[in-house]
């Protein structure tokens, strides 16, 4: 018979696959920065990307948060919009995409470690592995022999990837207020990234970049698709599948952002790349899988999955 997480698995598979379309989306963030949008103005970047998205969601829904939701949205909104952004922009301005990428997609190992202390769940070992081999694989995929390394990319790659880790968690947390979907939810979150950024955009950046034909169609890209769109996507999934499964799945973004740089700018993947890949997607896979049953009990495998499925499992074997 198939054992009850392996069911749950296969009833997790459309929504997996829609909260992909996220991550997926974003990979294309890197050549839009580097090939379509005037250098130098990564904060007003930021800023297009999620204000006007999170007005047009707030138009279409007009469902404001409530009580103690108003500061927990103001929260999530600036770690995963308000902070995530600029720092993604900065890093991909000033390193290579691969470099940018592979920083940012130690994500999924910040959220199997913050799972432990803010969700309580059990430390795996086998998650962790399995993001630690993510990361290599994406490491072979996307860093080449004449990569650089700018300290302030850097910077700006692993602290993008600590806030979304962050944010990401706390979004799991916290679930989503009462009586509000997924897209309303988008909305404030991307409307309080906006609202931080304005003034922190005004201050460091100045007057706005003059935007030619390119430009605009960047940011309409950014704004109404990689904002608007896969936002909605995402915030929906975190709620309905395990935080760690939900964080792996962030390591498509890097794989998609090297596939577009080998077809758009000809960088051919050579067999060190290739082997990137089939690691990365491993690891992708291996996190979307439940643990064995028998590796629940006794406290050497992670209880993430057993409370995932717990509200929609009427009965479960119990441990002797």
């Amino acid at each position: 018979m198939t054992s009850p997480a392996a069911r749950a698995a296969r009833g997790n598979l459309p929504r997996t696959l829609l909260t992909a379309l996220a991550p997926l989306t974003w990979g294309t963030v890197y050549i839009v920065t580097t090939e379509l949008l005037p250098p130098g103005h990564p904060l007003f970047a930021g800023l297009i990307r999620a204000l006007p998205a999170g007005l047009i969601a707030l138009a279409l829904t007009r469902t404001p948060p409530r009580g103690a939701w108003w500061g927990r949205v103001a929260v999530l909104g600036t770690l995963n919009i308000g902070l995530l952004f600029p720092l993604l922009f900065i890093a991909a301005g000033r390193l290579p995409g691969g470099v940018a990428a592979t920083l940012t997609a130690a994500m999924p190992l910040m959220v199997a470690v913050l799972a432990v202390t803010v969700l309580r769940e059990s430390l795996s070992a086998r998650r962790l592995a399995w993001g630690a081999i993510g990361v290599v694989g994406i490491g072979l995929v996307v860093i080449g022999p004449h990569a650089a390394f700018d300290p302030v990319g850097v910077a700006a790659g692993l602290a993008a990837a600590a806030v979304l880790a962050l944010g990401v968690t706390l979004t799991k947390r916290w679930g989503r207020p009462p009586g509000m979907g997924p897209t309303a939810f988008a909305g404030w979150q991307l409307t309080a990234g906006g609202l931080f950024l304005i003034p922190v955009t005004v201050l460091a950046e100045g007057p706005p970049p003059a935007v030619g034909p390119a430009a605009a169609l960047g940011y309409l890209w950014l704004c109404l698709v990689c904002g608007l769109l896969t936002f909605v996507l995402w915030f929906q999934g975190i709620g309905s599948l395990p935080v760690t499964s939900a964080a792996v799945l962030g390591l498509l973004s890097p794989l998609v952002a090297a596939l577009l740089g080998a077809v758009v700018l000809g960088q051919t993947p050579g067999p060190v790349q290739l082997v990137g890949f089939g690691l990365a997607l491993a690891a992708i896979v291996a996190g979307q899988l439940p643990a064995r049953a028998g590796q629940s009990c006794g406290g050497r495998e992670p209880s993430w999955w057993s409370a995932a499925f717990r509200a929609s499992s009427t009965s479960r074997r119990k441990c002797p």
